[in-house]
């Protein structure tokens, strides 16, 4: 919203929900989320909180939400991601602003309006990196629990504690500042979320779990990897020659490993030995 609004309120009043508050005292007073008080002071927002059980302090924002959900969401919208929706929605807000009339300056739309309070507010200082951070451990099959899913890390991470950043849309796992994992973020329970590539290392241990891994069924390769795979699929050492081929990209990336892969396709060739060596 604020980076909608291009500027920020000197003012937040907020329900009492725990993202925000943790302890609520006699009247006003409330001990913050120390990652609230963040979020706060990066915008320059003095936060106040309501009085529990209090509609009315707050009932013109709750008809509005019941406004908005039956102006935009009727009949209910589908959509593949919240990147789309939030994308539909702000062409919505910004249609119905340019069409409404205000209800006080009737002469004016809510849109004119609206352009000439932006000066008036706080300077927006850029995005807010908000997440909620927990610690986890890593278990022996590379793989970390979160909300009753799991998600896997980059095998190198086995053994040591790893810090969880839960984001809106997505999970990142970090171990001593490093990126080991990074992965939509599922809300359903049960589920086990695989990225290929983390067990790669295992890979070379163990390359016949490349036909059976629960991490590699339905693993789709990019362009000519895929082309080399399913040409050594019916090699009798074809799992073996193909993990060599993935190590590889564990040092050279995938962009180069790709390029050579396609050079050795254009020559008729497709074994691991060859195309390692044309990377070299």
């Amino acid at each position: 919203a604020f980076a909608f609004f291009k500027g920020t309120c000197t003012r937040g009043i907020y329900d009492n929900m725990k993202t925000a508050v943790e302890t609520i005292f006699v009247g006003k007073e409330r001990l913050y989320n120390r990652r609230f008080l963040q979020m706060a002071s990066h915008y320059l927002v003095e936060p106040v909180a309501c009085t529990p059980a209090s509609g009315w302090e707050k009932g013109q924002v709750e008809s509005q939400v019941g406004t908005v959900r039956q102006r935009f969401f009727s009949p209910r919208v589908r959509v593949k991601s919240y990147e789309e929706l939030n994308a539909w929605l702000l062409d919505k807000c910004i249609a119905s602003a340019r069409s409404s009339k205000h209800p006080e300056l009737t002469d004016k739309t809510v849109w004119e309006v609206f352009q000439q309070e932006r000066p008036h507010l706080v300077p927006y200082a850029g995005r807010f990196d908000g997440f909620h951070s927990l610690p986890a451990a890593v278990s022996k099959t590379c793989l970390v629990r979160f909300d009753n899913n799991k998600y896997s890390v980059a095998a190198t991470a086995v053994g040591r504690p790893v810090e969880i950043r839960a984001y809106a849309e997505r999970i990142e796992i970090r171990q001593e500042g490093r990126l080991v994992g990074d992965h939509p973020r599922h809300f359903g329970r049960g589920r086990t979320i695989y990225n290929p590539w983390h067990y790669v290392p295992v890979l070379l241990r163990k390359p016949g779990a490349l036909r059976n891994g629960a991490p590699f069924k339905d693993w789709v390769l990019p362009g000519a990897l895929e082309q080399i795979r399913r040409k050594l699929q019916g090699s009798s050492d074809g799992d073996r020659q193909m993990v060599k081929i993935l190590g590889a990209v564990l040092t050279e990336g995938v962009p180069a490993v790709q390029k050579a892969c396609a050079e050795a396709l254009s020559q008729g060739v497709h074994s691991a030995d060859v195309i390692l060596n044309i990377l070299s």
